[in-house]
């Protein structure tokens, strides 16, 4: 096996196998079939770059039906991930995350092999188990080519990881026009401190969860007028695919017809011209017009709350709500939880008023979390 740079030979768009199909009626059982097109069109359109985890349920054996049992192996790239936080109580079970990995995917070895979602307390399970060593033993035996990280946290967090880990190849980050500027996600930032350490960036979440594929109205009419003829998930993907040192951007496809857009304006990539990045700035500005909840995730609310709330992570799914009208897509980020595990929820504010005495940006936290439970229904 011969070492490969970084991107070489290979086209921005990547496909993100954390949205698969599912069968209609069948739960959350993987549709392989749907997904085979899929991977072909992508394959035909000469994209080879696909993104899958061991977290993902699923997601690894599909990859193997639909891409690895059908396609020479040295046509196409494969990243996956070790979630080391995940339940891992010895280095052993980390490690075996590994083995699972090859099992299921039949890959027999990985293009991209990610120490996955560092940041908080999620950071210090890969020192612990030193899995930095193994990552870059599995390379010299020629079972991963390139070692890198995916992150979620702050800019300066990931300064220090990379400080601390030089040897770090690559870094993939929540990077989309409407978290340019965002608080809490510092996609602009945290592009920046990578690109500061030369590290070439792998971009997920450009469609923030498929948010900016029905962005805000306002966004919509200024996209429209802009180019009426290309879809607002193409603004999304297009910007992030222009920063650079960017080699893929990661889409999470669920369907043939998502495949069939994204290949339209990925498969001859042509970066976002001056006029189409001033575009993008209004539709910045328009998003950051809208009322929100102006959260800054000090958690200075948290700390003196008796009830122990996820405040922040509730504001973080109102204003999913204020902003894009998608209750189902909050009612999932609480679900999962990322932000405030094991907080309790909304509904349980005894509206005490200690939060709002702690508030730097003196917020009417009790009439917003009442909000949140009436809008998520959990009253």
């Amino acid at each position: 096996m011969t070492e490969t740079k970084l991107g070489e030979g290979t086209k921005k768009l990547g496909f993100g196998l954390m949205r698969l199909p599912r069968i209609e009626g069948g739960g959350d059982v993987i549709d392989v079939e749907q997904t085979k097109k899929m991977v072909d069109l992508f394959m035909e359109a000469g994209c080879t770059y696909f993104d899958t985890a061991w977290i993902y349920a699923g997601s690894e054996e599909a990859m193997r039906q639909a891409l690895v049992e059908r396609y020479p192996r040295e046509s196409y790239t494969v990243a996956t991930k070790n979630a080391a936080w995940a339940g891992c109580k010895t280095r052993e079970e980390a490690i075996g995350q590994f083995e699972t990995s090859l099992k299921r995917s039949g890959a027999g070895y990985f293009d991209y092999y990610l120490l996955h979602n560092l940041g908080q307390e999620r950071t210090k399970v890969f020192d612990e188990f030193d899995l930095w060593d193994f990552a870059f033993e599995m390379k010299a035996k020629g079972k991963i080519r390139h070692v890198g990280f995916s992150f979620h946290s702050t800019a300066e967090e990931l300064e220090e990881i990379l400080t601390a880990h030089p040897e770090a190849e690559f870094v993939q980050l929540q990077i989309n026009y409407a978290d340019w500027e965002n608080n809490d996600i510092q996609s602009r930032r945290v592009y920046e401190v990578a690109r500061a350490h030369g590290k070439p960036v792998i971009v997920m979440e450009p469609v923030k969860g498929g948010l900016l594929a029905d962005p805000p109205q306002s966004v919509k009419d200024l996209l429209k007028e802009a180019a009426p003829d290309a879809s607002y998930t193409s603004w999304a993907i297009r910007f992030a695919a222009s920063l650079d040192g960017v080699i893929a951007v990661l889409s999470g496809m669920s369907n043939v017809e998502q495949m069939r857009d994204n290949l339209s304006y990925m498969k001859d990539f042509k970066p976002l011209n001056e006029a189409e990045q001033a575009v993008i700035q209004k539709a910045r500005e328009e998003i950051e017009a809208i009322p929100i909840v102006p959260c800054t995730s000090c958690n200075y609310c948290a700390k003196v709350c008796p009830m122990d709330i996820g405040i922040s992570g509730t504001f973080t799914c109102l204003n999913i709500i204020k902003l894009y009208g998608n209750v189902e897509r909050a009612l999932n980020e609480e679900k999962f939880n990322v932000i405030n595990p094991g907080r309790k929820r909304a509904n349980e504010c005894i509206k005490c008023g200690a939060c709002e005495a702690a508030c730097p940006q003196h917020i009417k936290i009790r009439d917003e979390l009442e909000e949140a439970a009436r809008l998520m229904h959990m009253n």
